[in-house]
């Protein structure tokens, strides 16, 4: 398989990793009563089934007949989904959760999930019982790859934070006290310039503190530091060595930024583009540009969730672009009085409504098994079509505007249709 094709398959299965999380992470238990198991992949199931028959003989003694009924169900339910596998698990291992959980007015519903071949290896068993699900270490293993520092700053304000992976993410701001170049009262311009010097100086140290105490943790896993601002102040804070060493020398490079807030992260990283070029953030925004040219001046792109499944289905789509945040089902419409077949697409929590047919104006009730993940069902077409799948980024304004404007989903065209 290409380098593109298995990029492709790595960030469909994150996407499908995702979604299972965030549902895990809604859930809730009455007690300690929600069961995780990480299972890495030299470890063999007879071990694994031995443990939890272990723990299913402990439970027992749990005081609470509720809670000991529950976790004894979910130990029971994890025993019989590890009968399908044989020796030892999957590469990578598994990882599985069971439990009863709250589905309001005081019920519990039993809740069983599996999840094969993470995208990196799990280092060791882990057998949790607690009111959540353990979902910590796989959120740690989606993180997207690529980590950089950023460091934005004027002598009125500066911003801290990382890039990781695609998603820009800030995390501390500091303000300065340094005084405008007018003099007030009667202060000499001598006096007024060592003052103002001194609150400069200060001011670099605060935010070269703070970048020491956010970079200097992690510097064995960080590709580089950027660094962003007017001249001369990303100069002067560069040149005086505020920085731990380690991190000076972690700095690739530094770029001219109009804005020093949040947004100036996002510009920082627009402007390093050089720089950044393995990144994977700038190749979600290489192939956001091309799909703008081709939406403004040529006939290659086309958007919005109808509009992109027929080209699909027609094979005309090179590459089809989701947006990494985008979470919709669609429901297949049937009008039982003129056999049309049409498409709704909602989010994902809102429950199935009925649909009005366009074309006779007859009522169609929705139904759940008609109902399916809107990026599943397109990448399905596009899978059978030969098209590659590109998940992008919302942490830049073009991927904003996939999400925001063209409703998540869009296509690069490998011929003009007109659709």
């Amino acid at each position: 398989m290409s380098q593109e094709g298995e990029q492709e398959q790595s960030d469909r299965k994150k996407y499908e990793f995702r979604k299972v999380i965030e549902d895990l992470k809604d859930y809730d238990g009455s007690g300690t009563q929600l069961v995780t198991i990480y299972i890495p992949d030299d470890r063999q199931i007879s071990d694994v089934v031995q443990h939890v028959t272990q723990e299913h003989s402990e439970a027992a003694n749990i005081k609470s007949k509720q809670t000991r009924t529950a976790v004894q169900d979910a130990l029971t339910s994890i025993k019989d989904r590890l009968r399908y596998y044989d020796t030892y698990p999957p590469d990578n291992g598994i990882v599985l959760f069971s439990g009863a959980v709250d589905s309001g007015g005081g019920r519990t519903d039993m809740v069983t999930k599996v999840l094969e071949s993470p995208p990196q290896p799990i280092e060791s068993f882990r057998y949790h019982c607690d009111s959540d699900f353990l979902t910590e270490p796989l959120e740690e293993m989606l993180a997207d790859k690529g980590l950089y520092g950023l460091i934005v700053l004027d002598r009125r304000e500066a911003n801290v934070g990382w890039l990781k992976g695609k998603r820009i993410e800030p995390v501390k701001s500091a303000s300065s006290l340094v005084p405008g170049k007018q003099r007030k009262g009667g202060q000499s311009a001598q006096r007024f310039a060592r003052l103002r010097l001194e609150a400069i100086d200060n001011f670099y140290q605060e935010v070269a503190g703070m970048a020491n105490d956010l970079f200097v943790p992690r510097r064995h896993e960080l590709d580089g530091i950027l660094v962003g601002g007017p001249s001369p102040t990303k100069d002067e804070f560069l040149d005086g060595d505020y920085l731990h060493h380690e991190i000076q020398d972690n700095v690739i490079g530094k770029f001219d930024v109009a804005y020093t807030d949040e947004s100036g992260l996002k510009d920082l990283v627009d402007n390093a583009e050089d720089a950044l070029a393995d990144a994977e953030v700038m190749k979600d925004k290489k192939v956001m540009e091309e799909f703008f040219e081709e939406l403004n001046a040529g006939e290659l792109a086309t958007y919005g969730f109808e509009q992109t499944r027929r080209n699909l289905m027609m094979g005309s789509v090179d590459r089809l672009l989701i947006s990494e945040d985008l979470r919709k089902d669609v429901i297949t419409y049937e009008c039982p009085e003129c056999g049309t077949t049409e498409r709704e697409v909602i989010d994902r929590r809102k429950s199935t409504p009925t649909h009005t047919c366009t074309e006779c104006g007859t009522d169609v009730e929705g139904s759940d098994e008609d109902r399916e993940d809107a990026i599943d069902h397109l990448i399905e077409i596009a899978e059978q079509r030969g098209t590659e799948t590109k998940f992008i980024s919302t942490d830049f304004e073009k991927g904003e505007q996939l999400l925001n404007a063209f409703g998540g989903f869009a296509g690069l065209l490998r011929y003009s249709t007109g659709v």
